[in-house]
């Protein structure tokens, strides 16, 4: 059973937001590649735009899943978005310059049977399952990428698994400083599983609205993008490292000075309600 989820609460529908969040992705990862063809590593800022255009869809996501009455599911929703796609993830880096289309295809298969499995063997028989899992599984995995691309100016299994350390003036290669040596991947990992689900736990409820869930989800989106730039000082340029950072601060102060100014809108209806009178004799 599958379900067209059009359009929520008068909102955005859902299916522009996941393509606009998808071609968003790819195009700000592809960008990060101009540090290959530049031999820079200025660009690696853009990964963190896909960071954060990733999780608004994945976000609104999550919305069209728990609208079915499974809101205590919405964290473990985020974790296995983000258990799913770091598999895909992973796999793809190995496939050079095309790794962002082959981690979307590997994390859509992986989403597919989660989605069966949840439905047909478990039983939850949840509409709109199967594509909410295959869409989180892809939404993790380019996530992942992009906090690679920001920390480390690359999405390829050796831009990953590399660094390097000077010892007596000589530079050594090593795997401990690296993204998946050092365990950056790991930071990575709950920075956006966290990011991905809290907006629609902020802000559910019978006064939700969708500009200010997506509002609150891009500001969670930049703020795992100014841990993610700091980390980035590590394994980058310190004047790259800087670059993303300061898109970070800036990005995040917008969105929260915007998220701050639709949760005083929306507050407004209540500023006139009286308390509760206490009934007589109780």
């Amino acid at each position: 059973m599958s379900v067209k989820v059009e359009v929520i609460e008068g909102g955005v529908p859902h299916n522009n937001i996941l393509a606009a969040g998808l071609v968003s992705t790819l195009v700000c990862l592809y960008l990060t590649y101009l540090n290959v063809l530049t031999n820079t590593e200025l660009f690696s800022f853009f990964g963190g735009l896909a960071v954060v255009a990733a999780l608004i869809w994945g976000s609104h996501t999550i919305k069209v899943l728990c609208s079915y009455g499974i809101g205590t599911g919405v964290p473990s929703a985020g974790m296995i978005a983000f258990g799913s796609g770091v598999i895909a993830m992973l796999l793809a880096t190995r496939f050079g310059m095309l790794a962002p289309i082959v981690a979307l295809v590997l994390a859509a298969v992986i989403g597919l049977i989660l989605g069966y499995v949840s439905n047909n063997i478990l039983n939850m028989k949840i509409p709109a399952m199967v594509q909410a899992l295959t869409e989180m599984a892809v939404v993790g995995a380019l996530t992942l990428m992009g906090f690679a691309a920001l920390i480390t100016g690359g999405f390829t299994f050796a831009e990953l698994t590399s660094g390097a350390i000077s010892v007596m003036g000589m530079t050594l290669p090593t795997y401990q400083q690296s993204f998946i040596g050092g365990g950056l991947i790991a930071v990575a990992f709950l920075l956006g599983a966290i990011a991905i689900q809290h907006p629609f736990n902020a802000t559910l409820g019978p006064g939700w609205k969708q500009d200010r869930m997506l509002m609150l989800t891009a500001e969670c989106g930049f703020l795992s993008m100014i841990v993610g730039a700091v980390m980035s000082f590590a394994l980058i340029s310190a004047g790259s490292a800087v670059i993303a950072l300061l898109v970070a601060i800036i990005g995040w102060v917008y969105t929260y000075q915007q998220y701050m100014e639709m949760s005083k809108r929306d507050a407004a209806a209540w500023l006139d309600a009286k308390p509760i009178p206490d009934v007589e004799g109780h």
